[in-house]
């Protein structure tokens, strides 16, 4: 058994007594810390993000991946992604840990890297460019066929890298 990567615990919403302005801008704080102040890095890449356009004045990638909705201009907030918000920057932090599962592919002709974390559910993605990562999504895997599709998708990489 490979050694397991602890990752913080989450910022529960019932602990905000019902007060969901107060959890978001919680949640903010985290994710500013994380990722606007400190700059993670990948690879030796620096890990950016959308900043543009601001919702509420905080950075896009933020509201990307803490909301959700078929429509850009008209997501919602999702209690169980912000939950998981302080994840992502200990999964980057960790990328080589060997409980994480780490993989390469290619959605709409952009390279993207994977992280996942098989017990927390969670997965972090970045969009690989030139000189620097784009921190794309991250959010819990709450559907059984994807959780399949994941990890189908991580062992066909693990099999054509060794071949």
């Amino acid at each position: 058994m490979t050694d397991y990567l602890e990752l913080p615990e989450r910022l529960y919403y019932d602990n905000f007594g019902g007060n969901i302005t107060a959890f978001i801008e919680a949640a903010y704080r985290i994710f500013k810390k994380d990722f606007v102040t400190n700059h993670p890095n990948v690879d030796g890449k620096p890990i950016r993000m959308k900043k543009y356009p601001l919702v509420n004045e905080m950075e896009y990638t933020f509201y990307h991946i803490t909301h959700e909705g078929t429509d850009e201009d008209n997501r919602f907030p999702v209690i169980s992604r912000m939950e998981c918000i302080p994840f992502p920057r200990p999964m980057v932090d960790n990328i080589n840990h060997p409980y994480l599962k780490v993989w390469m592919n290619t959605r709409k002709g952009k390279d993207r890297m994977l992280i996942y974390h098989e017990a927390e559910e969670y997965l972090v993605v970045l969009e690989i460019r030139q000189d620097y990562a784009l921190l794309w999504t991250a959010y819990p895997i709450e559907r059984q066929h994807t959780k399949v599709k994941l990890l189908k998708e991580y062992e066909d990489y693990k099999k054509a890298r060794t071949a």
